[in-house]
């Protein structure tokens, strides 16, 4: 049994992957209180939001394109600033903001289900179950996962669009509310919803960590990323345009659940079951790529020497199992501890969510370092005008760390467990890395000694490669 990963993957996988982790039963939550705070205006924010995921996409894109391995950051940063620094930016980038996520998306299933469709069945047993299916699936391999993501997602968009298509033409059988809102009630204010509107299309870059089992990483992954953009941006708009059509901004603004008010207005019961199905979907589409891409970075971490070695095996299907069972075993133990459930969750995810700036910010600076470090290196995708784009997403980042929610109460409270995320990843990886690596903290290595790591011919880069610019 080889310990590679194969390259088995397609491009509808990679676009399917890239809108299903993004689309997630949060962010219908984030789309429709947004439009209910703001009105139609609010496609103002998300335009700029998915601009500077679109940033985000050509600097992941770049990245990708010059050092195509799964670990994603652990791999991008160890040519510019070292081993600690890649280690705590997916430590608690992504491993630890997911476990919030993860766990708290199969609580919303849970709940939803045990609502709309089982009443007698406990929530929690429900939720457990999701998690245990679909790391199943992910144990079976690449294979497995790529049927059931494409279904899951083309379904689920699917059915936000025909919703949101419904809701629009008046073809559901709701009654309209009288609307007299103006387009952008807020002015200039409507750019502080950036940050809001940012959570919509998060977590795009989960695409690259596919980089090894991907049949045309060079071209899929800038392609898919892009593509994965424009269809929330799209697939989003139609829905919350139909929800303020038929739900008062108010209600929309100050509701748990928006989208099944929105859902249930324009259908009824009807729309109601609807959405509930495209909830159930939205968690199962994400938790599957969590469960596919952040065990890849866990192996490659592994690999690297960066986690013990048992995260870096491999099982017959050529899947990473022992770092399946540990992210599937996080999300299992705070779904049964009901941490998931507590009032504090939004505040646990935000916290990671600014981990998550954080790590984008530590993309672009690897972007504009490795520009001045490897000039003459040629790159498959290169993000075009220079470092601009970089420069300016950095200050997007920057903007929504000191924004990152208006209440100054709960804004000091995700910066301080914020900061708890960061110090616990910082502590062990440094420990890590002098006491187990035996490497210094900001070691940089070679492009070419991180290429030549890879034995198979199929994974290696040419870095003298045509290359394909923006």
């Amino acid at each position: 049994m080889t310990n590679q990963l194969k390259r088995k993957i397609g491009l509808w996988t990679a676009i399917a992957s890239a809108v299903g982790i993004v689309v997630a039963s949060s962010a219908m939550v984030s789309l429709g209180q947004g439009f209910g705070i703001a009105g139609p205006g609010f496609i103002i924010a998300m335009v700029a939001a998915m601009l500077l995921n679109v940033f985000v996409a050509f600097t992941f894109s770049e990245l990708s394109g010059m050092i195509p391995r799964a670990g994603g950051m652990v791999h991008y940063t160890l040519p510019t600033m070292g081993p600690l620094v890649g280690m705590v930016s997916v430590l608690s980038g992504y491993v630890l903001v997911n476990m919030f996520a993860g766990s708290a998306e199969a609580h919303i299933a849970g709940i939803v289900i045990h609502e709309v469709f089982a009443p007698a069945i406990s929530p929690t047993l429900i939720s457990v179950a999701f998690v245990i299916l679909l790391a199943l699936v992910n144990i079976r391999g690449v294979e497995l996962f790529s049927k059931v993501q494409i279904v899951l997602t083309s379904v689920m968009i699917l059915s936000i669009v025909s919703i949101g298509v419904i809701g629009l033409t008046g073809i559901g059988g709701g009654e309209p509310i009288e609307t007299n809102f103006e387009f952008n009630s807020l002015g200039m204010g409507i750019f502080g919803l950036t940050a809001l509107a940012f959570w919509l299309f998060v977590g795009i870059e989960f695409v690259t960590p596919m980089a090894e089992e991907l049949k045309k990483p060079k071209l899929y992954i800038p392609l898919s990323m892009i593509l994965g953009l424009f269809i929330i941006l799209i697939a989003d708009f139609i829905f919350g345009s139909a929800a303020i059509k038929y739900v008062p901004l108010d209600i929309l603004a100050g509701s748990d659940s928006p989208h099944m008010e929105a859902a249930s207005a324009i259908l009824g019961r009807t729309g109601q079951i609807w959405i509930g199905l495209v909830t159930i979907l939205a968690t199962a589409s994400t938790l599957n790529t969590l469960l596919f891409a952040i065990p890849r970075m866990l192996y490659s971490m592994a690999n690297e020497g960066q986690l013990p070695m048992v995260f870096g095996k491999l099982n017959k299907w050529g899947a990473p199992w022992a770092s399946i069972l540990f992210m599937g075993s996080l999300f299992l133990i705070f779904v049964i501890f009901g941490v998931t459930g507590a009032s504090s969750i939004t505040t646990f995810i935000l916290a990671g969510a600014f981990c998550w700036c954080i790590t984008y910010i530590i993309a672009h600076l690897n972007v504009i370092i490795l520009r001045f470090k490897y000039p003459d290196v040629k790159r498959s995708f290169k993000s075009p005008l220079g470092i601009t784009f970089q420069v300016i997403g950095i200050a997007g980042m920057v903007y929504m760390l000191f924004n990152i929610f208006p209440d100054p109460v709960v804004k000091a409270q995700i910066y301080q467990y914020a900061l708890i995320f960061l110090l616990i990843t910082l502590v062990y990886s440094v420990i890590w890395v002098k006491l187990k690596m035996k490497k210094k903290l900001f070691e940089t290595t070679t492009i070419e000694e991180l290429l030549v790591e890879d034995t198979s011919e199929e994974i290696q880069v040419d870095v003298h490669d045509e290359t394909i610019k923006g």
